[in-house]
């Protein structure tokens, strides 16, 4: 079989859907390698790997390392695939999902405000303990800043800003703590109980402006690093 040159992943990963679905490759059934794949289709090994990791991100295929890539859900309908959906290969350039998230969390957070009720206000007050008392403590660190961010992304009453914002988080899991390191535990809590404070003072303004400097901080960090 040939690939025709444009679009190549979403031709690989047709092809790859379409042997699930005929039932070609069964339930737990391994696939062939990168390399069998790249002599079948007569294409690169990384245009290989990229549709692989596409449908390991939706839950269609799963890797074991040092065994191979292994058929695990073949209700493909349910698990559609979409090329113009965020990806795990998207989210690899950490500056890319802090520019994301300063663009994104920075209006959100200014539309939050108006909308944050004394229930929201605890939570993000609780949020804040929790990581206040587990600077050093990465895992319950990052749990509790992430819950306080989503918090104020859901509360600006626009439902993409939060979707967006937790898939990007999801995609992103395994780099958290090198984000945290960015972040650095102290100055974490001091933009988090910042922004809070203009929150608790209606100063939607203030708190956007903190949410900026807090997220393109980290940017300015990284671009030094």
């Amino acid at each position: 079989m040939s690939i025709v040159k444009s679009n190549v992943t979403e031709q690989i990963i047709e092809y790859l859907k379409n042997n699930i679905e005929n039932g070609n490759w069964k339930l737990g059934e391994k696939v062939p390698s990168e390399n069998q794949l790249t002599e079948i289709l007569g294409v690169s090994r990384a245009s290989i790997r990229v549709a692989i990791q596409q449908l390991i991100a939706i839950g269609v295929l799963e890797s074991f390392q040092g065994k191979g890539t292994y058929v695990k859900n073949t209700d493909i309908n349910a698990r559609s695939y979409n090329p113009n959906s965020i990806t795990k290969e998207d989210c690899k350039d950490i500056s890319k999902v802090l520019e994301f998230r300063r663009i994104v969390e920075t209006e959100a957070c200014y539309l939050a405000v108006p909308n944050i009720d004394e229930e929201i206000i605890e939570k993000l007050r609780n949020y804040l303990t929790i990581m206040s008392k587990n600077i050093g403590n990465p895992i319950e660190f990052i749990k509790a800043d992430r819950l306080y961010h989503e918090e104020i992304c859901k509360a600006s009453g626009n439902q993409l800003l939060g979707k967006s914002l937790k898939d990007v988080f999801n995609k992103t899991e395994k780099s958290h703590k090198q984000i945290n390191k960015i972040f650095g535990y102290n100055d974490g809590i001091y933009y988090h109980k910042a922004i809070l404070r203009a929150i608790e003072d209606r100063d939607a303004e203030r708190a956007r402006q903190l949410m900026y400097e807090h997220l393109q901080q980290a940017i300015d960090r990284l671009e030094v690093d």
